[in-house]
């Protein structure tokens, strides 16, 4: 068994429960998942922080530019970058999927106040951890971003990968997606939105960036025995963590 294999193994059961957790089956109207946005809105801002953390350490963002030496990695980050920060709306606008999904969430009836005003604290103080205490954002929340600003403050760009690649993308399961689709068809439905911020995401994974990101990971990690312990450690701590915030949501709706 080769290294990726032998990851995916250690996290596969954590990941299971992950996809076939209770909550998917309760997010069957519009105003469940409303409730739900509201909270998951929060993993869907910190996740860009962790893509800029690895676009700062994969790609030349200093200057002068030099190019960097592990190319499937820049161009995996680089990919991920234009589509999760300037990919279009539906009337084929420039926007973040951050953006899409506050529209989404307008949509379908959620409160976007409470995250409008966690950002604006974070534009009007530059620091995370000062913008949460002035703001107010749940409790389960603030651990699961918590964990992400841990994981980018190691500093260690192959804990920040592995958490990358295996704790946060391909976990939209195909449930959700055909409730979503479901409620979608009924007439005067409000998730079309929604749809569409789910299909883009999807379809930004895409075929091709799954084997990018587990080159990039074998590239980071390469015979350092050390570092793929580490790889498994993170990525199934970080599965877990969004488990938490799962329970969480299941226990408000």
């Amino acid at each position: 068994m080769n290294n990726i294999d032998n990851l995916l193994n250690n996290i596969s059961k954590t990941r299971k429960e992950l996809l076939n957790h209770p909550l998917y089956a309760r997010l069957n109207s519009e105003q469940a998942i409303a409730s739900f946005m509201e909270t998951h809105v929060y993993a869907v801002w910190d996740f860009m922080s962790l893509v800029k953390a690895l676009q700062i350490d994969l790609t030349s963002v200093k200057l002068p530019w030099v190019p960097t030496k592990d190319n499937v990695s820049r161009r995996l980050i680089n990919e991920i970058v234009l589509g999760e920060e300037s990919d279009i709306d539906q009337d084929e606008n420039p926007t973040s999927h951050y953006e899409l999904y506050l529209e989404a969430m307008k949509t379908i009836g959620a409160d976007t106040g409470k995250i409008k005003n966690f950002v604006a604290n974070i534009i009007d103080c530059n620091d995370y951890k000062l913008a949460v205490s002035k703001s107010d954002v749940p409790d389960a929340a603030i651990d699961f971003m918590n964990f992400t600003f841990d994981i980018i403050d190691t500093k260690k760009t192959h804990i920040i990968a592995s958490v990358f690649t295996f704790g946060r993308e391909d976990l939209i399961p195909d449930m959700f997606i055909n409730i979503v689709k479901s409620l979608n068809e009924k007439p005067g439905s409000k998730t079309n939105d929604l749809l569409y911020y789910l299909e883009r995401h999807i379809e930004m994974d895409g075929d091709e960036h799954g084997p990018m990101a587990l080159k990039m990971i074998s590239g980071l990690c390469a015979d350092n025995q050390e570092k793929w312990d580490d790889a498994i450690k993170f990525s199934k701590e970080a599965l877990k963590q969004r488990i938490k915030l799962w329970d969480y949501i299941n226990s408000q709706i």
